[in-house]
């Protein structure tokens, strides 16, 4: 970019930036040529003693400016003014006046307070508007010897180019020598000359120091004024050092940012915040923070090292910086080594952000805190403050710095970054009451933010513009210029006082250590006082010990947590007591409600707190906050906080008027439903020492409040918490915080052992608010792990966000009844019901065994708040039962009351269900699950004059409870009975039964033996129509397995009969090896839904979240949306190989076309049993999204947050079959947050895939049809082939998804074909395997979705080895479209000859394959025949297959032997085939060796028919023309020329007459014409000219739709899409061209160019370990010709498809036209099978074009896929 000259040279230097000149003087341009104007106006230049020549000249070699910059004087630290720095003003053409070079006057002030004096290296930067003097080291003080002491003034000397306006001052010391630490009061800088009075001020009064104030020893200060600390924005990086041997470093790290407005200087980054005392250790985290001028978005990074220390050299993983006061955290990624040793050897790097995250945005504060001058005013406590304002508050602040603090009569500032509250109007702040003498006497607190303001400005008035001399002239005259007021808007400092004047000491005034302040001028809120009362329970052990604290929230604001301490009684919260408490806060308006909780500390601290009452002292009121709820870890739920709403005075009331009934009044509903309960879920890391044993604390964040602290104490799932791998359950119940933005979870770090704990994640499920989220961590709590955190912020990952339907609370009352031995200590669970056979989930109402034996005893009543699905406005009905587990289960139910909220107005019904039976093995009918409905409904509702209105309704037309008998019975098959338990689940259209075991059968002592049948009753509420059972057993005892014929269920009240036909296996060892299935009624009509295909609810689609957690403002799309078609996309996922590859986090494609168009997300989820994507596992996907059209890109994420959750993407390949096309990615990137640059999601372009097209394919629905015969259905493997006029498909396999082609069943799925249609014939193979290989077929039908044209294929036999007349297992069927057959029947006559040869004739045994237009007629074996001993020289022998399918006009025949028996040769004379319906015989000549050792060895030929005669093409041909006219019609005339690849046509004219009217709108035209044959048709001319000849007034054209060209000799068609305006013209040579978009090959076309070609085939096995095989290896080759047939690979005496090789091959087969895929297989044999295919080339030697078919993959049942066969596709 530039290039310097200069005089005489003496050595090149260089400077810091990099640039070396050959002048003796370093400039300082920076390594990327000039930032700004400002820094072409002058140069820097450094050097130790050099007399400097006279000049340097800067040439910028694109636009060949030249500067230059004259100097003339010493660099030496003994000549002209000791200076070894100079900065020199460039002059030269393209300057006008070259900027002045100007001494500056510094006086660096030390303070005057003890210790504050430094020997360290001062250094100084003054930053101007035109740039910065750069840092100069202070070391000749004009007037002290020894400089920087204490209450020194040191003046120093700087000269510069002149800077402009001065703005701030940027000075530090290297932090070097003993007592480094220096108290700077201020900088003064004044240009050299001018008075002191013009001296700018930088007013500092801080330490420099790392152990005082915030240890930095760098500070930039800006000029006197208000609120200094405000203008400063805090960087805060985070650096990561790598976990690699050796990573870690001794020496100095510096970083310079850039950014959109400005960049930082080299900052050496000395002080961390996290205090870790050895810097840069490996695997270790340190925080840092830079205080520097607001320099906008940051666009890149520069970090290194001083390279200084033993081991310097460094390995850096991550930088992350967060800027709270921007909102942005950037992620910058490294992976490398910063040493000279290691990788490129730099010790710097420059690095550019991988992504930019919106964090919560914070603003500045500054908070001055002035203690009082009071005798032991000073506190050592930790002193905490919140501020309040109208826009919400902050969290809590701690007021901490590493200095001393708050001693008597000092003044601290403290600058903190929180929540933009608005305009403040409260603060509260408080102290912990640690360290000797806590007391504390606070005088004022100050608080100062920045916001913007109107402001008055000085502005100069603009003048008219005149003439620019004369203007000249008049400035001179008129010195003074007119000033004007203007308006601005601006950032102001915005300052807040509270006065406090008083002590905070336990001690001292009224004792309290916490104080609210308003502020001076406050005239709308004043100071009011709440006497609290807290009622503590009467039942036993209610009473506590523990420290009990309150906070109390109102409209306005909160009180903060009080603790509760001075009460009217010595021993506080006894059984029974009342207890009062005094609170003084700033006035909180109407109460909205309270926190209490206690901190479990104390024997016994458990506590049942009634309820509490508040009386706000001011207006006199009272709320009631009820409770009557236990805070202790080992009651109820096991949470030591609560959260009360204040209640109407007429509930609290309520219980009054009658005393007995009832006195209890419970509003445990209300307060349910008031507040939100969150199971959180709590995930400790799978890590060696993750577990902890300190006590762990959570706070959720919504963004309308916090929870507070809430200590994680009860454990639902394990007693002792958090230890490695395991999850603990806990509750937490908050009022109204808002939707979660954020968690902090921490602990105390005390405990026995380590405290350090590594968390995986927290999950958070809110029922009542219908969703859970899941926050992610991922690292370790330990004070000597990472960053040394033990408290961590975590957000929601919203790609593992799960939304459901909300619920709501139900109160349910159990009362047991009063009888001997009623009560149970078994597990209760109760399901209720709705309308519509709603119904909510099984709820267990204890969560443990303690819970179990507190509840259910006898004649008690035990209250549970259950939060379950809405189930409408009706409960049907219930069902409610046990376990039958513990000591004595039976129960004696007396009834069950449900009460919930009403959805309009206050008030709430309860609702009875009546039972009074036992739920017991030995009593009453056996049964412990029983169902009730409702007898009376009770209604309380709120009226306006506050009482409470009571209704109760008998319920009319409850549901009446049936008796359903149900037959089961076991298949007479060997091995069919069981012994294992049996469960069945009745469904009905009202609802369901619910599972019931099938225990005592009523017809056999031992039940569910082979061939019988036995009989249950179950009892249940009505449940309407049945139509499905669910039935499953246990797997226990011996023999479990069970063949389940039939199960009849009868209505015994109805007498409606329900029938179930089973025939299937519920077996761990038969079938698909489950114990569980849902069968249908017979002739059930409705959708299907088999057990597992209820998807998983994937994360929702949040609109604004960004694949990488990031919001991003997208563009609003104006266009409504458009719902485009579903297509099937097909995915597949290789997964690398190295260490840590594998991940278990889900992953998605999202799938992006043209014009904002994109698929949903695609979630990839693998089948249950795998747990992920496995170390170089290939996965595959079958996904259906929106058809975006053309693919553009594709974008590949997991959800996976946590730095564990890495991934490395080998290879991605997204194939369209309906676009017949497939992207290869060849990716080889991590998807990890903590490798590579840190993304979880990427998006790849198809322009850097490897694009392949794949045959394409149609959608089909397919409809099986199994036939209503006993045991006719199956679980064998069925495949099915489709023949068309237009090819035919490979064998695909009929999935069996669990409940298909069972007895009477149709099954209707959607497959992908290949483009074949119109379909002639089908054929289905079975093969055989399975518990129930037999199957009754009766029909499949086809509907193609595209054309809606639907084939038929009846069959209506057994496809059996055993059963049936035909006995086989594979099956044909001609298609019937429209009632007709479109393939008929035939018998066919085979004659094979053997040649006159000697040893001709073979023993081997011979099979054929008959390829017609129809198709082929699958193997057929030449097995019967007319000679007793077949295949015999010169011998002709004829076979007869009757009722075979006719293939039409036959193309040619594949025969081959197995090269069995003694002399298995074969010479092969010919092969006539008579077709008996057409009366037709084909020839296939063959005349060659089937013989390994004869010939080329081959066993296989292929013949092609010698009836297809040889065709003169040069002969006149016919050639048809349709032409479809589209909108606009023409009356005049046309013409077409055709261009064929053998020659052209003459033009053929097209006549329009007023008879015969053509080229109609919406019509189609038929023209034929006479020619000599051109060839393939590749293009055509289209004329439009007038009848006469005639001139053509104006613009006429006719549209032309599609013109399609026949030629009628073979019947091959091409299709020319058009589409286009043909204008009309008298003139010959104006016309349109088209170029052909399909040709249609005819069969007879196809048939004739069916000759032999020598295909020469190379094999190319890969270069990895073990990629070499000892298997056979088989190959086919698929053309536009159809197939070869499989092939084997073989030569004689070689050792083939070893590591790294290539084997040649020549195969001739029938031409194959273009060659479209390949299929290799090996049949796994030998000592290593497994084989690395690396690529096949395939060449036809007859016309020399050479296809390759890209590999590079595994055929290897143990690797990948576990696939040994595998199609290919050409690269082209």
């Amino acid at each position: 970019m530039f290039s310097a000259v200069a005089g005489p040279s003496s050595a090149p230097v260089a400077d810091d930036s990099g640039v070396g000149v050959g002048v003796g003087v370093g400039v300082g341009v920076g390594g990327s040529g000039m930032h700004s104007e400002e820094e072409t106006q002058k140069e820097r230049d450094r050097d130790e003693g050099v007399r400097v020549q006279p000049a340097v000249t800067l040439l910028k070699t694109l636009t060949m400016e030249k500067y230059s910059f004259e100097c003339g004087r010493w660099l030496d630290i003994n000549e002209d003014d000791n200076e070894i720095v100079r900065e020199l003003p460039a002059t030269g053409a393209l300057i006008n006046e070259p900027l002045p070079l100007i001494k500056y006057r510094v006086t660096i002030c030390t303070g005057n307070v003890s210790g504050s004096g430094t020997d360290a290296s001062v250094f100084l930067n003054i930053i101007g508007d035109l740039g910065d003097t750069g840092e100069r080291l202070m070391f000749m003080s004009k007037n002290n010897v020894n400089k920087f002491e204490k209450g020194n003034h040191d003046e120093f000397l700087i000269e510069s180019v002149s800077l402009g306006q001065v703005r701030r001052v940027r000075v530090g010391h290297d932090g070097r020598g003993g007592g480094c630490g220096w108290f700077l009061d201020k900088v003064m800088v004044r240009e050299e000359g001018q008075p002191e009075s013009l001296a700018i001020e930088f007013p500092c009064f801080r330490w420099l120091d790392r152990n005082e104030d915030d240890g930095q020893i760098v500070r930039e200060l800006v000029p006197a004024g208000d609120g200094l600390r405000l203008f400063n924005v805090s960087y805060h990086f985070a650096i990561k050092t790598g976990s690699v041997n050796g990573a870690s470093s001794d020496s100095r790290v510096f970083v310079k940012l850039y950014g959109e407005k400005g960049d930082t200087n080299k900052t050496i980054l000395a002080v961390s915040d996290n205090d870790l005392r050895n810097y840069y250790e490996t695997g270790q985290t340190d925080i840092f923070t830079i205080e520097t001028f607001d320099i906008g978005k940051i666009n890149r990074l520069l970090i290194g090292h001083t390279n200084e220390g033993l081991r310097a050299g460094w390995f850096l993983d991550s930088v992350q910086i967060s800027v709270p006061v921007h909102g942005m955290q950037y992620m910058f990624p490294s992976h490398r080594w910063l040493c000279k040793d290691e990788a490129d050897g730099k010790v710097e790097v420059e690095i550019y952000p991988s992504e930019i995250l919106d964090i919560e945005q914070l603003i500045n504060y500054e908070v001055t805190v002035v203690t009082g001058d009071v005798r032991a005013g000073g506190t050592n406590a930790n002193v905490f403050c919140q501020i309040y304002g109208d826009e919400g508050k902050t969290e809590v602040l701690a007021l901490k710095s590493r200095s001393n603090n708050f001693e008597r009569g000092t003044t601290e500032i403290f600058r903190i970054e929180a929540q933009d509250v608005g305009k403040i109007y409260k603060i509260r702040i408080y102290h912990d009451g640690k360290g000797i003498g806590d007391g504390w006497f606070l005088e004022t607190v100050d608080i100062k933010r920045l916001s913007m303001a109107m402001v008055l400005v000085e502005v100069k008035k603009e003048e008219t513009k005149k003439d620019k001399k004369k203007d000249k002239k008049k400035k001179k005259k008129e010195e003074e210029e007119e000033v004007e007021m203007v308006e601005e808007l601006q950032e102001v400092v915005e300052a807040f006082t509270f006065p406090c004047n008083r002590w905070l000491a336990r001690d001292e005034e009224d004792g309290e250590i916490v104080v609210e302040l308003l502020t001076e001028d406050s005239e709308d809120l004043e100071m009011n006082s709440y006497e609290v009362h807290v009622f503590t329970g009467t039942m036993w052990g209610a009473g506590t010990d523990a420290n009990v604290y309150i906070n109390i929230y109102g409209e306005i604001g909160d009180t903060g947590e009080r603790r509760l301490r001075k009460a009217n009684n010595l021993n506080k919260f006894e059984k029974g007591q009342e207890d009062i408490f005094n609170i003084t806060a700033v006035d909180l308006g109407i109460l909205k409600k309270l926190r209490i909780r206690h901190d479990n500390s104390q024997a016994s601290a458990g506590w049942f707190l009634d309820r509490v009452e508040i009386v706000d002292n001011k207006d006199d009121t009272t709320y009631f906050f009820p409770c009557k709820r236990w805070l202790a870890t080992d009651e109820d739920d096991g949470q030591l906080a609560r959260e009360l709403v204040p209640v109407d005075e007429a509930f609290m009331k309520r219980g009054d008027d009658d005393d007995e009934e009832d006195s209890e009044a419970t509003l445990g509903l209300e307060q349910k439903a008031m507040s939100t309960t969150y199971t959180v879920r709590i995930k400790t890391g799978d890590k060696k020492y993750a577990g902890t044993d300190a006590n762990v604390f959570i706070i959720l964040y919504g963004t309308k409040d916090d929870t507070g602290i809430i200590n994680m104490k009860a454990s639902k799932t394990h007693r002792n918490k958090f230890e490695r791998g395991l999850i603990d359950e806990f509750t937490v119940e908050a009022v109204d915080i808002g939707p979660l933005k954020k968690l902090r979870v921490g602990h105390d770090n005390c405990g026995r052992g380590s405290a350090g704990w590594f968390l995986d994640w927290v999950e958070i499920d809110a029922p009542s608010l219908g969703q859970k989220l899941r926050f992610p961590c991922g690292r370790w709590l330990d004070k000597g792990e990472d960053d040394g955190a033990i408290v961590r912020d975590i957000f929601p990952n919203p790609l593992q966000t799960e939304l459901y339907t909300p619920f709501v609370p139900y109160e349910i009352k159990i009362f047991t009844s009063d009888v001997f031995g009623a009560g149970t200590d078994a597990d209760v669970f109760i399901v209720l019901y709705g309308r519509n056979a709603v119904c909510t989930q099984q709820k267990s109402l204890c969560v443990n065994k303690r819970e179990r034996i507190m509840y259910f005893e006898r004649g008690a009543e035990d209250m549970f708040i259950v939060e379950l699905e809405d189930v409408g406005d009706l409960i049907e009905k219930i069902r409610i039962g046990h376990d039958n587990r513990g000591v004595n289960p039976g129960w004696h139910l007396d009834r069950v009351e449900i009460r919930r909220l009403l959805r309009k107005g206050k008030g709430s019904e309860t609702i009875i269900f009546p039972c009074e039976r036992w739920l017991a093995k030995s009593e009453d009918d056996g049964e412990t699950v029983r169902e009730l409905v409702p007898s009376d409904i009770i209604t309380e509702k709120l009226s306006r004059d506050g009482s409470l209105k009571v209704t109760e309704v008998e319920v009319e037309d409850a549901l009446e409870t049936h008796t359903y008998n149900v037959s089961v019975m076991t298949g007479d098959v060997n091995g069919g009975g069981t012994d294992a338990n049996v469960f069945l689940t009745i469904y009905g259209e009202l609802g369901d039964t619910g599972e019931r075991k099938l225990s005592k059968s009523e017809t056999n002592s031992n039940k569910f033996e082979r061939g019988s049948v036995d009989k249950f009753t179950i009892e249940a509420v009505d449940l309407g129509q049945v139509f499905k059972i669910k039935i499953r057993h246990d797997n226990s005892m011996m023999c479990s397995d069970w063949y389940l014929d039939q199960v009849e269920v009868v209505d015994g009240d109805t007498e409606e009969a329900f029938l179930f036909l089973c025939e299937r296996w519920l077996s761990r060892k038969r079938e698909d090896r489950r114990t569980e299935r849902v069968f249908y009624v017979k002739g059930y009509e409705g959708v299907r839904e088999s057990l597992n295909n209820k998807k998983k609810n994937s994360a929702p689609t949040v609109k604004s979240v960004d694949s990488n957690m990031n919001k991003k403002s997208k563009k609003k799309k104006e266009k409504e949306e458009i719902e485009l078609p579903i297509i099937p996309y097909h995915i597949t996922i290789c997964t690398g190989l190295e260490r840590d590859a594998s991940t278990t986090s889900r992953a998605y494609v999202i799938i992006i076309g043209g014009n904002h168009t994109q698929t949903e997300r695609l979630w990839l989820d693998l089948p249950d049993e795998r747990k992920g994507f496995e170390a170089g596992s290939l996965e595959s996907f079958q996904s259906h999204g929106s058809d975006v059209g053309e693919i553009k890109k594709v974008e590949l994420g997991h959800d996976g947050a946590t730095p564990e959750s890495c991934w490395l993407v080998d290879e991605l390949s997204v194939a369209v079959p309906t676009k017949g096309v497939k992207y290869i990615f060849a990716c080889k990137c991590w998807l990890a947050k903590d490798r590579g640059d840190g993304l979880t999601a990427r998006v790849f372009n198809v322009l850097d895939a490897e694009a392949i097209s794949i045959s394409q394919q149609i959608i089909y629905e397919v409809t099986v049809v199994t036939g209503d015969v006993q045991n006719a259905g199956t679980d064998t493997l069925i495949f099915m082939s489709v023949f068309g006029a237009n090819g035919s498909t490979e064998e695909m396999l009929l999935q069996k998804n669990e409940d298909r082609f069972e007895r009477g069943q149709e099954d209707t799925f959607n497959m992908e074909i290949d483009d074949i249609a119109p379909l002639k014939k089908m054929r289905l193979r079975i093969d055989g395997s399975g518990s129930r290989p037999d199957w009754f077929l009766e029909k499949v039908i086809m509907r193609n979705l595209t054309t809606e044209e639907v084939s038929l294929f009846t069959y209506e036999e057994w496809l059996s080895r055993t059963r049936g007349p035909k006995r086989t297992m594979i099956c044909e069927m001609a298609a019937v479209v429209n009632e007709e057959m479109m393939v008929e029947p035939t018998t066919y006559i085979v004659q094979v000859k053997t040649s006159d040869n000697a040893g001709a004739g073979t023993d081997a045994n011979v099979w054929i394959i008959i390829f017609g237009e129809n198709g082929d007629t699958g193997t057929l074996a030449l097995k019967e025949c007319n000679k007793s001993n077949k295949f015999e020289r010169k011998q002709v022998d004829t076979f007869r297959f009757s009722d075979i399918l006719s293939m039409g006009e036959l193309s040619k025949v594949r025969v081959w032997h197995d090269n069995s028996g003694p002399a298995p040769g074969w010479h092969l004379d010919y092969i006539d085939v008579k077709d008996e319906i057409m009366d037709k015989t084909f020839r296939f000549p063959c005349d060659r060796w089937l013989a390994k050792n004869d010939d080329d060895g081959q066993i296989m030929r292929e013949l092609a028919c010698a009836n297809n005669d040889y065709l003169d093409l040069n002969e006149k041909t016919k050639y048809e023309i349709c032409i479809t006219t589209g909108d606009l019609e023409t009356k005049e005339n046309a013409w077409i020329v055709l261009e064929g690849r053998k020659g052209r046509s003459k033009e053929f004219v097209m006549e329009n007459s007023s008879k015969k009217k053509r080229f109609l709108r919406g019509s189609v035209d038929r023209f034929e014409f006479s020619s000599k044959n051109l060839g393939d048709i590749a293009g055509i001319c289209l004329g439009h000219t007038p009848k006469d000849g005639k001139k053509v007034k104006g613009e006429v054209s006719w549209h032309v739709q599609e013109v399609v060209v026949t030629e009628r000799e073979m019947g091959n068609k091409y299709i020319f899409s058009c589409n286009a305006l043909v204008p009309l013209s008298p003139k010959r040579d104006e016309f349109l061209t088209f170029e052909c978009t399909k040709a249609i090959e005819s069969f007879a076309s196809k048939a004739r160019s069916l000759v032999p070609v020598k295909y020469e085939i190379i094999v190319i096995t890969g270069d990895e370990k073990g990629a070499g095989t000892d298997a056979n290896v088989f190959i086919t080759i698929y053309g536009s010709n159809g197939d070869s047939g499989s092939r084997q690979l073989r030569q004689k005496f070689r050792n083939l498809f070893e590591r790294g090789r290539t084997d040649r091959f020549l195969l001739e087969m029938l031409d194959m036209g273009e060659l479209q895929k390949v299929r290799v297989e090996h049949d796994n044999s030998g000592l290593s099978p497994g084989w690395l295919l690396d690529r096949v080339e395939v060449t036809n030697t007859a016309n020399g074009v050479t296809t390759i078919f890209l590999g590079g993959k595994w055929l290897d049942t143990k690797r990948a896929d576990g696939q040994i066969a595998r199609v290919f596709y050409p690269k082209y």
